[in-house]
Order: C-alpha cells, then sequence, then structure tokens
C-alpha cells in the first residue's frame, strides 16, 4: 500500500517514478529498435514498417472502459483503465493500454489531463499532457493550412464557385478560448481577402482528428481527407478537398501523426497513447491504428471511450466499431460514492458527508448505463474507484444495491495502490468473459433512415421521451439523403453532464425531449454530427483555469500540473 499517496500530487508521483528507456518497453512486446522512431529515452512511435507486420498477427481481446454520466466530483476513468492494464500483468496476462491523448484546451482549463491518476499514470506525465510528440499541433497545422487553401481560393478567382456564406470549415486552436467561437476575416482591403463570418474550434473537434482516428492506414487517412465536405457553392452542392486538390498536402503535413505513440505507466504496462477527438463533440475514443496495433501484441487490451456510456461507449460500439472491424469483449463502467451521491442530488461541498438516500437516488444513473451496456448484448463489471471519504456504510449500500440486481461489481482502489488496487477487479473481468452467453449487437442498422438512427440512441441510450427536429435540421436531413450520406451512423453532440441535453438534469432524468439543432456532415470521418442543446464546439476556460496553479522550476520540471 502506498500510504504517501495521499500526501502527494499526481505530477509528485510522477515525477518520482523511475521510467524504462522505452526500447526496453518495445523488447517486451516484441518489437526491436527498428520497430520504433525514439522521441527522447521515453517516448516512440511504432513505424510504418512495424505496423505493416503486425498485420499478420492474432487479435487479443479488447477491453473497453467507459462510465457514468461524470461530475465535478470526479470518476477516474483513465485512472481506472491504467490500474486495470497494471493489474491485468501482475496476475500474469499480457496486457496493455490503449488511450486517448489529452488536449491541452481542458488541461490548461478545468477538465485536466488524460493520463490517470495516483499510482495508475501513464509516464512521462508531464510530456503527454503539454505538447507530446506533436500530433494534435500537426492537425491544428493541418486543419488551418486547408482554411488558408479555401480562403485563398476565393482570393484567385474562386474556381469551385464556393459561396462565402456557405463555408462550413472553420479555423482551430487546441485551446478554451470563447473570443474565437465567431469572428470575422478577411478586413482591411482587397489585398486581405475576401471579408466574410468564420470562427475557431477547439481543435480536438476537428474533422482531421476524428479521420486520424479512425484511418486504417495514411492511404486510407488520404482518401478520407479527400471526401471531407468543406463548404457549398452557389447551386448548393457540396465542395469537398478532393475538389480542392488539397488532401496530398494534408497528408503529407500528419504523415508523423498517424503513427502511434509507445510509452509506459508507473508499473512499466507498455501503453499506445494516440489521438483525441473530443468525446461530446467526436466518437471520442483513441486510434484505429492504436487499438489495432495493441491488440496484435497483447492478449488483452484496455482502452477507454470518452465521458459516460451514454457518449463515448455509444459511439464507440456503433462507429468505430463498424469502421474497424472490432468488438470489445466486455465493457467496465467506472462509478464512484461521491458521483453517485451528486447525482442523487447533494451538492459537490456536500459530498464529504455520509447520505446514504442520495447514494441510492443516485444509482439510478448507473443503472441505466447497465441498461445500455445490456442493450448492446455485452458482458460487463462495474468498478467501484473507491475514494478516502466514502463511509463504510455508502459502500455496503453500494454493495447491496449490485448483489440485490445480480450486477457484477469489484471495489477498486488503483489510484492508491496501482495494479494491486485493480486485481480484484481484473480477476472478476476475466469471470465474466469466460462465462459470457451474450451476443454483441448494435442498436440501429446502417439502413435506418439518419431520423430513425436519432430517435434510436436517444431513447434506447438516453432513456428520452421524444427528439424535436429544428426546421433547419429537418432541412439538411432531406439534404443528406439527397446527397447520398444516409447510410452512415449518428455522431451525438450532447452534454457530458445529464442522459439528457440538459446539462442540469442529473440523476436518471425522465419524460424528456432530446433537441437537434442542427447537423453536419463529417463524411471524411464516416458520420452525421448532431448538434443537440447549447453544445459548444470551442469551450471556454472556468473562471479560475487550471493553468493558474502551473508553473516550472529552475531545472525545468513541472509544477502544479494536477
Amino acid at each position: 500500500m502506498n500510504s504517501n499517496a495521499i500526501f502527494k500530487s499526481d505530477i509528485e508521483i510522477a515525477l518520482s517514478s523511475e521510467m524504462k528507456n522505452i526500447k526496453e518497453i518495445a523488447e517486451a512486446i516484441g518489437i526491436g529498435e527498428d520497430g520504433i522512431e525514439l522521441y527522447g529515452n521515453y517516448k516512440a512511435k511504432l513505424s510504418f514498417e512495424m505496423l505493416e507486420k503486425l498485420k499478420i498477427k492474432k487479435d487479443g481481446k479488447l477491453i473497453l472502459v467507459t462510465s457514468i454520466n461524470p461530475t465535478k466530483a470526479g470518476e477516474g476513468k483513465s485512472t481506472v483503465t491504467v490500474g486495470l492494464g497494471d493489474a491485468l500483468n501482475k496476475i500474469g496476462k499480457k496486457a496493455m493500454i490503449a488511450m486517448r491523448e489529452p488536449s491541452l484546451g481542458p488541461v490548461m482549463g478545468l477538465k485536466g489531463g488524460a493520463t490517470g491518476g495516483g499510482y495508475s499514470q501513464v509516464l512521462p506525465m508531464d510530456e503527454i499532457n503539454l505538447h507530446f510528440t506533436g500530433d494534435i499541433h500537426a492537425i491544428t497545422t493541418a486543419n488551418n493550412a486547408l482554411a488558408a487553401m479555401i480562403d485563398n481560393h476565393l482570393q484567385q478567382g474562386n474556381e469551385l464557385s464556393i459561396d462565402p456564406r456557405k463555408i462550413t470549415w472553420k479555423r482551430v486552436l487546441d485551446m478554451n478560448d470563447r473570443a474565437l467561437r465567431q469572428v470575422v476575416v478577411g478586413l482591411g482591403g482587397p489585398s486581405n481577402g475576401i471579408p466574410r463570418e468564420d470562427g475557431f474550434d477547439i481543435t480536438v473537434a476537428s474533422e482531421i482528428m476524428a479521420i486520424l482516428c479512425l484511418a486504417e492506414d495514411i492511404a486510407d487517412l488520404k482518401v478520407r481527407l479527400a471526401r471531407m465536405v468543406i463548404a457549398y457553392d452557389y447551386q448548393q452542392k457540396p465542395v469537398t478537398v478532393g475538389d480542392l486538390g488539397a488532401e496530398g498536402a494534408l497528408t503529407l503535413l500528419l504523415r508523423d501523426a498517424v503513427k502511434p505513440n509507445l510509452v509506459q505507466t508507473i508499473e512499466h504496462t507498455p501503453a499506445l497513447i494516440h489521438g483525441g477527438p473530443f468525446a461530446n463533440i467526436a466518437h471520442g475514443c483513441n486510434s484505429v491504428i492504436a487499438t489495432k496495433a495493441a491488440l496484435k501484441l497483447a492478449d488483452y487490451v484496455v482502452t477507454e471511450s470518452g465521458f459516460g456510456a451514454d457518449l463515448g461507449a455509444e459511439k464507440f460500439l456503433h462507429i468505430k466499431t463498424r469502421s474497424a472491424g472490432i468488438k470489445p469483449e466486455a465493457v467496465v463502467i467506472v462509478a464512484t460514492i461521491r458521483a453517485l451521491k451528486m447525482h442523487g442530488g447533494l451538492h459537490k461541498e456536500e459530498l464529504v458527508k455520509e447520505d446514504l438516500a442520495a447514494l441510492q437516488n443516485g444509482f439510478e444513473n448507473l443503472r441505466k448505463h447497465i441498461e445500455t451496456i445490456n442493450e448492446f448484448g455485452l458482458p460487463f463489471v462495474v468498478a467501484l474507484n473507491r475514494f478516502s471519504a466514502d463511509s463504510s456504510l455508502e459502500i455496503a449500500l453500494f454493495e447491496k444495491l449490485c448483489n440485490e440486481e445480480g450486477i457484477p461489481f469489484a471495489l477498486t482502489e488503483v489510484w492508491e495502490k496501482g495494479g494491486n488496487g485493480g486485481i480484484g477487479l481484473a480477476e472478476k473481468l476475466l469471470e465474466e468473459i469466460a462465462n459470457n452467453t451474450k451476443t454483441f449487437q448494435t442498436l440501429y442498422s446502417l439502413s435506418d433512415p439518419v431520423e430513425q438512427k436519432i430517435m434510436t440512441v436517444a431513447q434506447k441510450v438516453y432513456g428520452a421521451s421524444n427528439v424535436e427536429f429544428s426546421s433547419e435540421a429537418k432541412k439538411q436531413l432531406l439534404q443528406f439523403e439527397k446527397e447520398g450520406w444516409s447510410q452512415l451512423p449518428v455522431c451525438m453532440a450532447k452534454t457530458q453532464y445529464s442522459l439528457s441535453d440538459d446539462p442540469s438534469k442529473l440523476g436518471r432524468p425522465e419524460d424528456f425531449t432530446i433537441k437537434v439543432r442542427s447537423l453536419k456532415p463529417s463524411i471524411g470521418a464516416g458520420f452525421i454530427v448532431v448538434l443537440t442543446g447549447d453544445i459548444m464546439t470551442m469551450p471556454g476556460l472556468p473562471k479560475k483555469p487550471a493553468a493558474m496553479n502551473m508553473d516550472v522550476d529552475d531545472s525545468g520540471k513541472a509544477i502544479g500540473l494536477f
């Protein structure tokens, strides 16, 4: 037991942990020095040659980690993902982890990083949470290079007859910056371009990020980039990157970013961290290339989806599994006593108090996510991520509620104990996989109308009673069918905090309507984005951003990074 864990911050634990040279980590999974491209001593990318060699190997088993709807109390989904990978190795299984790259926006804002916490972290934590190997910067550059080429095309005669009022491609920045949501470009006279309204998204909301995470290889990446719709012409016909002839340059800018990044956990479990599409706007999963590579290198691969099961897991199971031709063997649903009490009606400052009634009420949120995973026909285990303030009576009540309904669960203490704190979860998970008699199934067919797909997700996954489409959304449904896009899956853009599209409705709301504001074709990624409620594609910083606590000492070590 790491009794000192409670006195150390995540960054202090990370910086005091001893890492192995990344060559040793690669050798442990059968990759020689010629199969990696080094980024210093502790980071590397898998080479294209190695990725090609791996294709003939047999796949291991995939485990998906998801959670209840997140709250400000914290759930620790990434921490459980890391701890479970470590725990599987501790009980003699050959395991790897496949996770997303953190975005600087949330890192500097409120949410924090994506490398786990306590003694279940991926290292080097500070570098991964900051610039890492430059993948997200490459995506920012490619996205904005395309934006520059679009405006230059207008300036140089507009051969494609692009309607400047119908340009849908936005610029991006990997930062939360609300002031850039709506801007005007091209001011300053004829030599500075065509004046028009524009705006910025956060980089991880760029379709290029989604494409990088769904592409099978660099050739597929180029094909997908060419399909991206960037505008409409004066006849209301879509204009693509291929029409502009820009896909080659974009692929060149992404040549290195498409290769997965190899790092390690505190306990030296190999981890591929690659890609990070925004989970409540895009599909919120790490790259297909990294997941497939991990499946060839290990017997068990632990991966995660973004936010709760209503967003991340639903998109993983409807979008990523179809695109990649994979399926998970089982699902872990992470919950905490604290978060369940918040779903049960308590405010954050009240969570230190024992409150059995609030816990029982909040359990309804977990129950809905369990029902959803059951709908998909997948075995699961609930991981109760223990916090120090959880009382013995609260834990006993949680166990009682699970036992009464036959819900498989395991008490998990990976933040404090690392892999040792996840052995019970690992063993329970393997038991559920071995005894599984279910068959995985999606909840809608690709041949269903787009409207029906949206309705299915809203009703079966969220528990909504109805879906209301704006007049704009209704027009888009007709247009998308006309363009031949109706065979694509839907990617719901919704608040992560609630099963509904209203972030204030915690727990398990009933008799609510999902309001669809508009739709966006992500043809390169291969899905239709459905914007609901007041969801933003460029977040803002909170009143006191996490960045205000960050610094660096005279030796260059990070301070205050969680």
